[in-house]
This record gives C-alpha cells, structure tokens and sequence, in this order.
C-alpha cells in the first residue's frame, strides 16, 4: 500500500502554517484587481493584503481557479515520489477547481497506472473545507488507507455547517446575489443577514438588526446544529479583515468556555470567498470528527 500525499486548493483558508505542519500541498486560486493581471493566492498576496488592498482602494475583485496543469504539477510532483494521491476541493457549486482537479488526475492516471489518484468535491468552503482537510490528515496519520478516507470524508460532508454574517452588502450586491435595492434598505435600517451553508451553497437563511444581534444568531445557530452531540463536532471561527479578529476572537473563547473543541486560532476567509462577500464576514465553521461517522 502506497502512502498518500494530501493536497487541497486554497479556498480550505487553513492558515500556512497548518499546512505546513500537516504536509498539506495548495493548489492556489488567483485573484485580479484589473481584470488583466492575475496574483496566486498566498504566494503572491496574503488575505490580509488582500483585504487592506480592497478597503483602501474601494476594489471589487474577480477570481479565477486554479487551472489543469496546476493541479497536474501538484499531483505529478507526488507520485514520482511514489506517493498516492488524494485531493480535496471547494464546492463544485462555487467553483470549477474541483474539476480542474478531476481532469488532472484523469490525465496523470495514465502515466501512473500503479497509483491512485482521488479528488473529493467537499461541497465545502472555507473552514468546512479546511477542517475536512485536515480530517483527512489525522486519517492518513492513523494509518487509514487512501479508499477508506476517501469514503469517511464523503460521510463527513453531510456533517458540515457553516453560520456567516457581514456588516457590509456592498460586495454581495455589486457581485449579484442580492439586489441594489435590497443592499440600500440594509444599510439604512442596519439589517445584518444570515448566511447558512447548504447543499454546497452560500444561501440567505435570516435577517436581523444590528451586529450584535447578527453574532448571537449565528452563535445560537451553531449551538442547535450540534445540539447533545457537540463532543462530537470540531469548531472553527473564521473572519475576514483584520478588523474583525477580537470580535471572532471572543466567540471562540465564550464557545470553549461551553466546553465545544474550538480551533486554537481564528482563521482569515480568503480571497476565493473573499471576493464576494466582502472584508466583512465573520463565520462559525462546524463539522464532525471522522470517528463519528
């Protein structure tokens, strides 16, 4: 039995020094302020540089995923060194990253019959994605073969929750998930929405006033979606500009307080979903321990 080698996009937004630590290889998306010129997600330009470079610039970026031959090189650079492969991606409804990938291991496949290759659409984004990540990081690092994990992260998917506001609309309107009308009335009544992920989408679940009201929604959200069984899930807070790290902050403490496993760190939503939320967003990312399902 070969080993497997772990790789995942960048729209997992697990921090560089996670994947570093769990040998995780990144695939980047990229990200235009021109509409000409094209900058490699945390190669070229971090989150947080991201988001300074919008707010001070008023910007309204556009995203492209990573492309066949990116993935090939990822994958190609783990199989000479005999490793199998197993690659994970964003949603396949946001994004076109998770057949990028399956194209490429198609093509490797026939020069490396003897290994294999899988890509797993997560139907995730953000830390839902990260957290499947690095699911599957303590499966490899138990000793699970690459077909059993494969079939434990496709369980996982149904698990997987994700409770995100944002102070501002503006990216939401000029990107066309909402209206120009209804981002107007938002802002002038102090309307917040609720965004829930479901079935590999970002969609509207709820609207109330005011930011504080918004994060005790989606903290009373979280609560109810793990219910009696929140030793079983892990939790990750996640945020935008920096701006917004000591609020994410302060849910994560008051969660583990609860007693709920919460990830030592706050994450930065990156540009992938970034680019169209806006720097704004604060999110409370849930899913379920492998050995739970």
């Amino acid at each position: 039995m070969n080993t497997y080698k772990i790789i995942a996009d960048t729209s997992c937004d697990i921090p560089v020094s996670l994947m570093k630590a769990n040998h995780i290889t990144y695939v980047p998306f990229h990200v235009s302020f021109d509409q000409e010129n094209y900058l490699e997600e945390l190669r070229d330009i971090t989150p947080d540089e991201f988001y300074n470079k919008i707010n001070a610039e008023k910007l309204f970026p556009k995203t492209s995923l990573p492309s066949v031959q990116s993935y090939m090189d990822a994958m190609e650079a783990a199989l000479k060194e005999g490793n199998d492969v197993l690659c994970l991606c964003l949603s396949s409804k946001f994004s076109g990253s998770f057949q990028s990938a399956v194209n490429a291991g198609n093509i490797l496949s026939e020069s490396y019959p003897d290994h294999i290759i899988r890509v797993v659409d997560t139907t995730c984004a953000t830390a839902c994605e990260g957290m499947m990540v690095l699911e599957a990081c303590r499966m490899r690092d138990a000793g699970l073969d690459i077909e059993t994990t494969v079939q434990k992260l496709e369980a996982l998917k149904n698990s997987a929750c994700l409770y995100v506001t944002v102070d501002s609309l503006e990216h939401l309107q000029k990107g066309g998930r909402i209206g120009k009308a209804s981002a107007m009335a938002g802002t002038i009544l102090n309307i917040k929405p609720i965004i829930a992920m479901r079935d590999g989408e970002l969609q509207p679940e709820s609207k109330v006033r005011g930011s504080k009201k918004a994060l005790k929604t989606i903290m009373d959200m979280s609560k109810a979606k793990m219910g009696e069984e929140k030793d079983q899930y892990r939790v990750t807070l996640v945020r935008g500009e920096l701006e917004r790290l000591a609020t994410a902050d302060e849910l994560a403490k008051e969660l583990k307080a609860e007693g709920y496993d919460v990830a030592e760190d706050v994450w930065t939503v990156g540009i992938t979903i970034g680019s169209h939320i806006g720097p704004t967003p604060i999110a409370i990312c849930m899913l379920k321990k492998y050995e739970f399902v």
